[in-house]
């Protein structure tokens, strides 16, 4: 939280400003065009890489001439997309290694195996890619939303959650993420692909909204979201690196079900190119800093407020916290003026009671 000198009045210029004391970027002007070429040498590691969104992030910066590292439990479908990248673009790296991302062996490992496979030596972004989503099943007994498929006695106690798509979603995120903020300030800059350190967090819409049915997933990606908006305050400022996220919207991958698709049937889901293009911007902008987008279907509003499908629609990508700091600056500077206004009224003896409070309260055990 920014401190200002005087509270009485409002900061006028940026030495008082959150966004210049963690280094935030501006808000991403989706309409703009970018140049993807910074990621020409870049090893780029990916869980959850051998299908959905990390196959076509794959796919899409192997066009571009970065190395690829990834990890997955799909072993078949991890060394197919491997061999495939290797034909088609054989001057570059592609790897392959089984990661179980609830492991963490298994992720040291895969990290030390992107290390000593990277052309530089380094990893330059990281992406969290690795992702489950689970259907509700009422007579299971298995799913967070039904814990027994009988309601006839209280002495019934069901049995704990399983809560993997926590561990997946969630745990495995920060076991990624951890690890990253120790790699990645491991870059060595003068082995041809530059210094630049990036890690990517993918989160949902069901992480900005709630997602009925689906509590465990929408409460992991809520998590991913608040990893994100933390992280991104300081990983820049103390050790440069980079903290990206992405929110698509429902998009056509091996991840959503086909009872996900009866749901939306009749609706329009987002374009796994928008998620791509969102993506390959945050990763190739190196400027890029503390941002997230959001992927939504292609639509505009009407005079009214109202969502209209758009067929000459470019793109379903927007900024999901453009100003958010800037609320956080105001809040902080009335905040702050009142707490120097109570503290004016209380005086010296408020100042005096209240610090007496906290060191005999140490002795009668602890304060909330």
């Amino acid at each position: 939280m920014v401190l200002i000198a005087n509270p009485n009045i409002p900061p006028k210029d940026d030495t008082w400003s959150v966004v210049e004391l963690i280094g935030q970027s501006p808000p991403v002007d989706c309409t703009a065009p970018y140049d993807p070429s910074t990621i020409a040498g870049k090893t780029i590691l990916i869980t959850g890489g051998a299908s959905g969104f990390g196959a076509a992030f794959a796919r899409h910066w192997a066009r571009h001439g970065a190395h690829i590292v990834l990890g997955d439990v799909n072993d078949k479908a991890g060394e197919a997309l491997t061999a495939e990248l290797r034909i088609a673009y054989p001057s570059q790296t592609f790897v392959y290694q089984h990661c179980d991302v609830t492991s963490w062996a298994d992720q040291v490992s895969l990290y030390r195996f992107a290390m000593s496979s990277s052309p530089s030596g380094s990893i330059h972004t990281v992406v969290a890619a690795a992702g489950i989503v689970e259907l509700a099943n009422p007579t299971s007994g298995q799913h967070f939303d039904f814990p027994t498929s009988s309601l006839s006695s209280s002495d019934t106690i069901p049995s704990p959650p399983p809560l993997r798509v926590i561990n997946v979603n969630l745990m495995g995120v920060m076991y990624t993420t951890h690890l990253a903020l120790h790699f990645l300030p491991l870059n060595k800059p003068n082995k041809g692909a530059g210094s630049d350190s990036h890690i990517l967090l993918i989160s949902s819409i069901a992480g900005l909204l709630p997602l009925p049915g689906q509590t465990e997933y929408a409460a992991s990606k809520h998590a991913v979201i608040g990893l994100f908006r933390t992280l991104r305050a300081t990983a820049w400022s103390t050790q440069q690196i980079r903290v990206n996220c992405l929110a698509p919207y429902f998009v056509d991958t091996p991840l959503l079900p086909p009872a996900a698709h009866a749901l939306l049937a009749g609706g329009v889901l987002a374009k796994l190119e928008d998620v791509v293009n969102a993506a390959t911007r945050l990763v190739a902008d190196e400027e890029i800093r503390g941002r997230a987008l959001a992927i939504g279907p292609r639509v505009v509003f009407d005079e009214e407020g109202m969502p209209k499908q758009n067929p000459v629609q470019p793109h379903g990508v927007w900024e999901v916290y453009g100003h958010d700091y800037e609320r956080v600056e105001v809040f902080t500077w009335r905040y702050l003026k009142m707490i120097n206004l109570m503290r004016q009224a209380r005086g010296w003896w408020g100042l005096a009671k209240d610090l007496l409070a906290i060191f005999t309260g140490r002795k009668g055990g602890s304060r909330n």
